[in-house]
C-alpha cells in the first residue's frame, strides 16, 4: 500500500513536471509592451467617458443649425 502511495505521488511529480517544460514557450510581455496597453486602454477609457458625458449633457449630436443667414 505504501509503495503503490509513494509510485501514485511519483508519477504525479513527473507529470506535473513534464507539463511545466512543455508549457507556452514564448516570452512573457517587456515593459514597454505593458506600458503601451495601459495607455491604450486609459486612452478608450477616456474617450469612453467623454461620449457618456456628451450623451447626459445632450451634446453627443451635431447641431441642426445652418451657419447660413436667413433673410
Amino acid at each position: 500500500m505504501k509503495r503503490n502511495l509513494v509510485i501514485a505521488v511519483f508519477s504525479l511529480i513527473t507529470m506535473i513536471f513534464a507539463l511545466s517544460l512543455t508549457s507556452c514557450s514564448q516570452p512573457g510581455e517587456t515593459v514597454a509592451e505593458g506600458s503601451r496597453r495601459h495607455r491604450r486602454i486609459m486612452s478608450i477609457h477616456q474617450q469612453q467617458l467623454i461620449q457618456d458625458v456628451d450623451k447626459v449633457l445632450l451634446i453627443h449630436e451635431p447641431s441642426k443649425l445652418t451657419d447660413k443667414r436667413i433673410p
